[in-house]
């Protein structure tokens, strides 16, 4: 365990100044490096301090923006920028391009070895710089099985390891079925794991706002979803002091 230390970073995309948090590991060397996307409610602390733990262990960790700075705590503000963004692969790559030209640019950074993490609408953008053939070491997701053009997840060139809850209503039976005949058709290395009796959201504590009907912390879940995403992360892309 290391200590680390953290800053604010401004850049464009989406038509939009983005505001991210950086956390840096102690010492002056490059490390591997995390991007961090998060719910489609936007940046937090949730994913602050998740980037912390990550520079904890020794990574560099970016958790990105998606509104310009904004939280969108109103279910409804949050889905009329959210399902459009979910529909237009190319937006969320633009997002996603933008927030990894920061990570890499970062000298402590290894631009050689990233990994890819996200939760809902972060999720999904960290999967399609995956079918965008971005060079990642891991794309690790929570409750964010959408799936992509035709073909184009045949560019996914590292291990997918993807959670959700067994009882998601945003993300049914059903549409976990696409996103695996879709990661088996391309020849990826995925797996999936499904939390029993978890909602949506489940690894994100309980909020005190209006949220959508289906949405629910678990927290024993909510740990073993992160000890996964860590575990995958030891294992495509391993911190060598």
């Amino acid at each position: 365990m290391t200590t680390f230390t953290t800053r604010t970073v401004t850049y464009p995309a989406d038509a939009l100044t983005m505001i991210g948090h950086l956390a840096l590991p102690a010492g002056a060397d490059r490390r591997p490096a995390v991007l961090i996307g998060p719910e489609g409610t936007g940046l937090s602390d949730v994913e602050r301090r998740r980037a912390g733990a990550l520079a904890e262990l020794g990574y560099v960790a970016l958790a990105f923006d998606l509104h310009g700075g904004r939280y969108l705590d109103d279910p409804g503000e949050m889905l009329a920028r959210c399902m459009p963004l979910l529909a237009d692969p190319d937006r969320m790559r633009n997002i996603g391009h933008a927030a990894l030209d920061v990570l890499r640019a970062e000298p402590r950074t290894d631009p050689d070895r990233i990994a890819a993490v996200g939760y809902g609408t972060g999720g999904a953008i960290a999967l399609e710089l995956g079918r965008d053939g971005v060079d990642l070491r891991a794309i690790g997701t929570v409750n964010a099985l959408t799936t992509g053009r035709p073909g184009e997840a045949a560019r996914i060139r590292c291990p997918v390891w993807a959670g959700v809850g067994s009882e998601d209503p945003i993300m049914p039976p059903a549409q976990r079925d696409a996103f695996t005949a879709e990661m088996q058709a391309a020849g990826v290395d995925w797996r999936l794991t499904v939390y029993g009796g978890a909602l949506h959201a489940f690894h994100h504590p309980t909020v005190d706002h209006t949220v959508r009907p289906g949405v629910g912390h678990h927290p024993r879940h909510a740990l073993r979803a992160w000890r996964d995403i860590v575990d995958l992360l030891a294992e495509c892309l391993p911190v060598t002091e």
